[in-house]
């Protein structure tokens, strides 16, 4: 059975016309996102945490959390090392010689999140206030979130035969309280993390560092950093030693789309020729039925 040259080169000539089309850069620009005017943040400060963990407690009580007895030796006790499905907040020791801070960690609430970003069926929203939240009965279980946050943050809850993803979400259960914010906030004996609108949280983090500069790093860390945080730092330890991420100040969902342009576009031209030589080999067989039957019945 011959192929229909014409209909071939026709084909070749669509598809390499598909291919120069797809190789031209995404004309239009990824619109940078702004932090919402009634957004809610928290504002972490390094020089005033002393480690107790009583935010740790208050956030499994706040969100019926069980126990973490995973850590070796500590088997009988609440103890968790890091975020996990049992764990949404955590406080972390950094030590180097006589230099030590503590860090808290928990969902950044990004200003432009990569987990919504990567979220094919939209169970990742930002929703009122700009806080960050999942909904289980939308989400498949694909993990996306988890591999596209910069952070780390989001966890599988691998222990459950009905898992959910668990992070932060600024305990936004307590929404219609009086004093609504979230529980880790509530307790902190020092204030080391307090709660309030980005905008005050901001001004304060600002007036801190003017009041008193050799007390730490000149830098917020949220302000810019990836796009930008709604939950902000202050250090008086390099921030890239606590772990932070120093790597762009472009969001993670403009990489992210970057990307998934330059694939789908390198797709479009192979999947244009195969459409096509699918469609000359069906021509082709359908000619030689009739052409078969016209035979048979001469």
């Amino acid at each position: 059975m011959a192929f229909d040259r014409r209909s071939l080169l026709k084909g070749m000539a669509g598809a390499s016309a598909a291919a120069v089309a797809s190789a031209s850069p995404v004309k239009a620009a990824r619109e940078r996102k702004t932090v919402p005017e009634d957004a809610r943040g928290m504002l972490y400060d390094t020089t005033l945490c002393i480690g107790c963990k009583a935010c740790v407690r208050a956030c499994k009580e706040a969100n019926n959390l069980p126990a973490d007895t995973s850590t070796p030796g500590m088997e009988n006790f609440d103890a968790p090392t890091d975020l996990n499905e049992y764990t949404k907040n955590i406080i972390k020791l950094y030590r180097e010689g006589d230099r030590r801070s503590y860090v808290k960690r928990q969902c950044m609430q990004c200003v432009d999140p990569a987990c919504v970003g990567a979220c094919m069926i939209g169970a990742f929203r930002k929703e009122k206030y700009g806080v960050i939240t999942w909904d289980k009965d939308r989400c498949i279980g694909c993990r996306y979130c988890q591999m596209a946050c910069p952070f780390n943050i989001p966890k599988f809850e691998w222990s459950s035969i009905n898992p959910d993803i668990v992070k932060c979400e600024y305990c936004r259960q307590r929404e219609g309280d009086k004093q609504w914010e979230p529980a880790c906030c509530e307790v902190c004996p020092r204030e080391a993390v307090i709660a309030g609108t980005y905008k005050e949280l901001l001004a304060e983090a600002k007036r801190r560092l003017e009041t008193y500069p050799d007390r730490y790093e000149p830098k917020i860390y949220g302000e810019k950093d990836l796009g930008g945080t709604q939950v902000l730092y202050l250090s008086h330890v390099p921030f890239e030693k606590l772990g932070f991420r120093f790597d762009d100040d472009e969001p993670v969902p403009a990489l992210q789309q970057t990307i998934q342009h330059g694939v789908y576009q390198g797709f479009v031209a192979p999947a244009a020729l195969y459409a096509i030589l699918g469609a000359v080999m069906w021509r082709n067989r359908r000619k030689g039925a009739v052409d078969a039957e016209e035979g048979g019945q001469a």
